[in-house]
């Protein structure tokens, strides 16, 4: 049991930043994948002062710290969306799941019990994730709650926003019609926007003695959405769900996402000029349910060319790390390098309105370094940094990789 102990606390330990602290820091000679305008930069050099990315190829490199890149290929950080870290530990046990409630709806914060300290956070480092874009999976309410923002730090201040987007499904019912889901999400949004108007107009005429009834918390987070201050994530597959979606942007203005999306090639030309931006998996080409009968390993590339905004997601929690496979794969299926690089990062910042996901001047100072192109499988990430600081890739993993192959005089009951 000791040497149990032991292994965690190194895992703990590892998981803090490796990188004393730095007022400024200068990555030089990098092959630079800004996934920006800028395109690739090579023998570039990225200054990083307090955080934040100060200057791309400056005219004199003065810092604290500089890092030899040795003319390798660094890129933003890749940003993770629609899973559990940190809310679920081992999927089998009960008791380490905190993503969902049976009585979870619209308002349920589910950043309150995000644990900063899983082990399944320095494993996703080693798919070179920094942020990650935590949802919820609510309970009976068609709304399952809100999403939050979180870095991979491991540290208890890795939540960096809280309440970011609200996130909803429809479509199939084990029980019930779908229409009625459809027919939900319209009627709430409606019924809000009265309210809204009746007490406008009490207030303009100043005749009534009794105030407007205020809002409820569920109604201003559904007043938050129709003034578009925060996205409406919503989950749906089958072309009809996504053109009454289309019909409910309009309707309301809203900040639409759309999540899952097996049959939007159908309705591609729709969601374009709706300007709709899409979370698929790029892996997804099997149909899982009639409603997503119409999904391949093209999809990816089929939706880009279509103009669509797109990013990919891999809902696997514990697979995480696994982002960079998927968009390897959209690649091989002719997704072009760049797009696939902007679909796990730039295009999820846009979505959620973050500060990350490029490297350019004033974005925040998530990067990675890679041993060599980051989508394919050899590839390794050689240094990550996560606001300027440097974190270690090591993982509960490698602990018991080194556990379970040390060589020790003692029987092997005593080690194993």
């Amino acid at each position: 049991m000791k040497y149990i102990k032991y292994s965690l606390v190194a895992v703990a330990l590892a998981s803090v930043s490796t990188w004393l602290e730095a007022k400024t820091l200068a990555i030089t000679n990098a092959t630079v994948y800004t996934a920006t305008e800028q395109g690739v930069l090579e023998n570039a050099t990225v200054m990083i002062d307090d955080g934040t990315i100060s200057a791309i190829n400056p005219e004199t490199v003065n810092a604290d710290e500089i890092f030899d890149a040795q003319g390798k290929i660094l890129t933003p950080g890749f940003i993770g969306a629609m899973n559990q870290l940190g809310l679920v530990e081992v999927n089998a046990v009960a008791a380490t799941r905190d993503a969902a409630d049976k009585k979870a709806k619209i308002t349920f914060d589910a950043s309150l019990a995000f644990n900063p300290l899983s082990s399944v956070i320095a494993y996703s480092r080693k798919g070179g994730i920094t942020r990650d874009i935590v949802m919820p999976r609510g309970g009976e309410s068609i709304f399952k709650g809100q999403s939050f923002v979180v870095d991979l730090s491991g540290t208890f201040d890795s939540v960096l926003e809280a309440n970011n987007a609200v996130f909803a499904v429809i479509g199939a019912k084990h029980k019930g019609s779908r229409a009625l889901s459809i027919q939900t999400l319209f009627n709430r949004f409606e019924d809000v926007e009265k309210k809204i108007a009746k007490a406008k107009k009490a207030k303009a005429k100043k005749a009534d003695k009794k105030p407007p009834a205020e809002l409820k918390r569920d109604e201003k987070v559904l007043q938050a959405l129709l003034k578009g201050e925060k996205p409406l994530v919503v989950a749906a597959d089958r072309a009809t769900d996504l053109l009454a979606l289309i019909k409910l942007k309009e309707r309301f203005n809203l900040k639409l996402i759309i999540a899952g999306a097996a049959d939007a090639e159908l309705v591609a030309k729709a969601i374009a000029a709706a300007d709709i931006p899409l979370l698929i998996d790029a892996m997804r080409d099997l149909p899982g349910s009639f409603d997503s009968l119409h999904v391949s390993l093209n999809t990816a590339a089929n939706l880009i060319n279509a103009g669509i905004k797109v990013g990919f997601i891999q809902r696997d929690t514990h697979n995480l790390y696994q982002l960079r496979f998927d968009a390897g794969n959209a690649v091989a299926n002719g997704v072009a390098k760049d797009k696939a690089l902007a679909a796990v990062t730039a295009n999820i910042a846009d979505m959620f309105n973050l500060n990350a996901g490029r490297i350019a001047t004033g974005q925040a100072a998530d990067l990675v370094l890679w041993s060599a192109d980051p989508f394919e499988i050899s590839t390794k990430v050689e240094k990550l940094w996560i606001k300027g600081k440097a974190y270690s890739t090591r993982s509960r993993q490698d602990a018991l990789r080194e556990r379970y192959m040390d060589k020790s005089t003692l029987p092997a009951g005593y080690i194993k």
